[in-house]
């Protein structure tokens, strides 16, 4: 059987991708970066600070982490909210004693009901990113231009009044955004979005939006939850991923090891000691800069 040749036919292939957001740029074709002091990789932790609703909200996605059980689940919802009550400050004790600066994704619903959390953190001197309303604050295409809109602004809105800064920074739940999403932070004077995962390094949006890629392979929620690995070989896993960029580092310039890390799974008392220690480690390192995602985004601006 022969093919009609208009089967083969599309005309949006050409080099690169077959979109207009941003441009293809392979590793070997960049110009190399330089982190401050001439590290050679910025270690970059995002915790995700959330508050789960006890009664899901399945539209346009049940977020993932969501409750699983018949109403009320308890389980779950205590579960997650260790995080909040414990998990959250054995990691803010982990960053004070490796003396490290870290970004917080936190939903705006963490700001309203713990305002004292947030104060805690901004102690700390860790920066805040926007990351929705609430674990009911999912975005897809199904949700429209104006409902969107409306989650995306009242997130920003309510960080900035409980902190006094607008966050330059912006999570969607899951990672997960609409066809207008991009745009729409642009719009409402976001600087960065943490959602493609498709790099190492930022990169700028041709509206002008930068990305800084939260690669959720090196999650602990995904290495240790969905891989059920222990913490030990998370630990190691993210050891084994600082040295083979900083080898590469050497070839094609400074690299980025992003690490998202969820209070209620690495804030366990079984695990915490162990994430203490691969700070500890890295920190011992001379090539390791740890820094905040706006840091990143910064340096990185001032050499694209």
């Amino acid at each position: 059987m022969t093919l009609d040749a208009s089967y083969l036919e599309y005309t949006k292939r050409r080099y690169g991708y077959d979109h207009d957001l941003y441009p293809w740029s392979a590793l070997h074709e960049r110009k190399p970066i330089t982190w401050p002091d001439a590290k050679s990789v910025a270690v970059w932790l995002c915790v995700s600070l959330e508050w789960f609703p006890i009664v899901p909200k399945d539209m346009p996605f049940r977020a993932p982490g969501h409750m699983q059980t018949a109403y009320p689940d308890y389980r779950h919802y205590t579960a997650r909210e260790y995080g909040t009550r414990i998990g959250l400050y054995r990691l803010l004790d982990a960053f004070a004693k490796a003396g490290i600066k870290v970004s917080v994704a936190t939903n705006c619903a963490i700001a309203l009901r713990y305002p004292q959390i947030i104060e805690d953190i901004i102690e700390g001197g860790h920066e805040i990113i926007a990351h929705s309303t609430d674990m009911n604050g999912t975005i897809a295409s199904g949700l429209s231009e104006e409902d969107e809109r409306a989650l995306i602004l009242q997130s920003l809105d309510t960080l900035e009044n409980v902190t006094g800064k607008r966050p330059d920074g912006w999570l969607s739940i899951a990672r997960s955004q609409s066809f207008s999403t991009t745009d729409l932070l642009k719009e409402v004077g976001v600087t960065y979005c943490v959602d493609w995962v498709n790099d190492e390094l930022p990169y700028r949006f041709n509206n002008g939006l930068i990305n800084l890629p939260l690669n959720h392979e090196l999650a602990d929620r995904q290495i240790i939850t969905v891989q059920q690995q222990s913490v030990d070989s998370y630990a190691q896993s993210m050891i084994d991923a600082y040295d083979w960029l900083a080898s590469e580092a050497k070839q094609y310039g400074g690299r980025m090891l992003p690490m998202h890390v969820t209070p209620y799974i690495t804030g366990l008392p079984y695990r915490i000691n162990a994430f203490e220690k691969l700070l500890a480690d890295l920190a011992a390192r001379d090539g390791v800069w740890f820094a905040t995602g706006g840091e990143i985004v910064s340096s990185w601006e001032t050499q694209e």
